[in-house]
């Protein structure tokens, strides 16, 4: 076997471009991983290639063979010009939106956005001067009745956080760029394996590397792709923040990475078998999962994805907030926290009711966002049937 990165990649099934991507042995006297370079300073040899910068970096912020092994990695998964790693999913978000936005923009947000996300928008690039309109995420094609000569970036997100409304990111990319537009993705939920967001449209792509990149729930990453066209504007956004990752997280990212389709894979099957049963609960009023054939998002996701993932929703028939809380509070493999992506499986209540602005969001019920983790389903059946018995005995 050579020493060296295999020669044109693409060819090669994703499996396999998971393991080899980003790798390069013979930099590394053969070791197999990239170690962990962590410094600031970077030394240079004469005054004049100081003056001139000559090196492959010059300063802790511009990168380091660790960091450059997972950008060359996601780029090359992604399909992408370039990538950079920011040190949270909101952080790469962030960049992303600043570097398609000025003052005296227009923004269009999908209404199902991750609420950071929105926090962002309303709290940050309003004070700077960009108008932010939130729009229906059901809307499609007719997203066009929305564009302005302004409108410089469509945001979209699929599914939608917490409410998990399937986005028609293609209808909608037709029409954004011809305006001239950009779109812009939160790609977390299916990562480039279930979903190619710089295929099917998007320009700028941002994925939580927090969630299945590590699979451990112990390291804060995110990463934003770009395709040719905005890679410039990206990485010079980038540059200006110099908000780059850490590199301990970097490194358990690119250990992630070699394992991250099985475990996708296998939170995926036990999501859906999960959602199934819960389908068949007296207690849950409807499942919010694209991958079930009677999700309202079926056919878009079953023509644009190739699979899901571990998260999802339901919502169930009211209850007491008392029965809630004796059904979540007794629960015994079910974590409560707001993160996913990771081993365990979680639970959270959730309610979009206070901050959706331009759809109604009426689920007839308290919403849960479940993250199916690697158990056994049938503990965790078990541990929610207790559950629900308790939700009951509260009522």
């Amino acid at each position: 076997m050579s020493n060296t990165p295999p020669r044109d990649p693409a060819r090669f099934g994703q499996s396999t471009r998971l393991v080899h991507a980003g790798r390069d042995p013979s930099a590394q006297y053969g070791f197999v991983n990239a170690p962990i370079y962590r410094g600031s300073t970077v030394l240079f040899p004469t005054y004049d290639d100081l003056m001139h910068r000559r090196g492959r970096y010059d300063y802790g912020t511009s990168g380091s063979p660790t960091m450059d092994a997972l950008k060359t990695a996601w780029s090359e998964l992604s399909g992408a010009a370039g990538t950079v790693l920011t040190p949270s999913g909101l952080a790469a978000l962030t960049v992303a939106l600043m570097s398609v936005t000025s003052a005296g923009d227009h923004l269009l947000v999908s209404d199902s956005a991750y609420r950071p996300t929105r926090l962002f928008c309303d709290g940050v690039l309003k004070r700077y001067g960009v108008e932010v309109t939130y729009y229906d995420p059901l809307i499609g094609a007719g997203i066009v009745a929305l564009m302005r000569e302004n409108t410089r970036a469509v945001l979209v997100e699929a599914p939608g956080s917490q409410s998990f409304e399937m986005q028609d990111v293609p209808a909608i990319a037709e029409i954004v760029h011809a305006h001239g537009a950009a779109v812009v993705m939160d790609n977390t939920w299916a990562t480039p394996l279930l979903f190619p967001a710089h295929e099917r449209g998007a320009d700028i792509v941002v994925e939580a590397g927090t969630k299945y990149l590590s699979g451990g729930s112990d390291l804060l990453l995110g990463l934003t792709s770009a395709n040719a066209k905005h890679w410039p504007a990206l990485h010079r956004t980038f540059e200006h923040f110099a908000m780059c990752a850490g590199p301990e997280d970097v490194f358990l990212a690119l250990r992630g990475l070699r394992t991250m389709a099985l475990r996708l894979r296998e939170h995926g099957r036990q999501a859906l078998a999960m959602a199934e049963w819960l389908q068949t609960r007296p207690e849950v009023l409807r499942v919010l999962h694209p991958a079930l054939p009677d999700d309202p998002g079926h056919a878009i996701w079953k023509r644009d994805f190739s699979g899901a993932s571990g998260l999802f929703g339901v919502i169930l028939k009211p209850a007491p907030k008392a029965a809630l809380a004796a059904m979540l509070d007794g629960l015994e493999l079910f974590g409560m926290g707001f993160s996913w992506g990771g081993f365990e499986s979680l639970v959270i209540p959730f309610d979009c009711t206070p901050y959706r602005t331009a759809t109604r969001w009426e689920p007839g019920g308290q919403g849960l966002r479940f993250h199916i983790g690697l158990e056994d389903i049938a503990d965790l059946q078990a541990d929610l049937d207790a559950g629900f018995a308790r939700l009951r005995a509260a009522m």
